[in-house]
């Protein structure tokens, strides 16, 4: 009985540890991400996360971009750049921006012409395989009136 319990609490123990480990790995990923959002743009103050088992899955986030705003979004996963593909669709689902398009850039600078609800789709660089946490940083640029 005494194995069978401790069993049980070694089995227990793993469980609970690999949340903190994974929230851990996305909070060093975070923070390799961040360095894209330079000075010159102010966080939205959100960090977009999602766990990534293989290439397969597809991480999906929606936002608003308002129009006439310069935005940056970074994307990483990883602590290098270039291993997450990422790509932005409009409401009708009308792709607005791939990074595939751009050797997997981690960072890309847009402006929209009128407030638009996007989805942010990310996926792993099936070259890199693995598994991995997606971070997403959206920062923007304060308007000049």
């Amino acid at each position: 009985m005494k194995k069978i319990l401790s069993a049980a609490l070694v089995t227990l123990l793993l469980v609970a540890a690999t949340p903190s480990k994974t929230q851990a790995q996305c909070d060093t990923i975070a923070s390799v991400c961040a360095k894209h959002i330079i000075s010159t743009f102010i966080s939205d103050g959100q960090q977009y996360r999602a766990l990534l088992l293989n290439p397969d899955e597809t991480a999906e986030f929606k936002t608003t971009f308002f129009g006439e705003t310069v935005y940056r979004l970074a994307a990483c996963s990883g602590l290098t750049d270039g291993n997450l593909i990422f790509n932005i669709y409009d409401q009708e689902r009308n792709l607005l921006f791939s990074n595939k398009d751009f050797k997997n850039a981690p960072y890309w600078d847009f402006k929209v012409k009128s407030t638009v609800d996007v989805t942010i789709e990310a996926k792993l660089n099936p070259v890199n395989g693995g598994s991995g946490c997606a971070v997403l940083l959206i920062g923007f640029k304060e308007s000049k009136k």
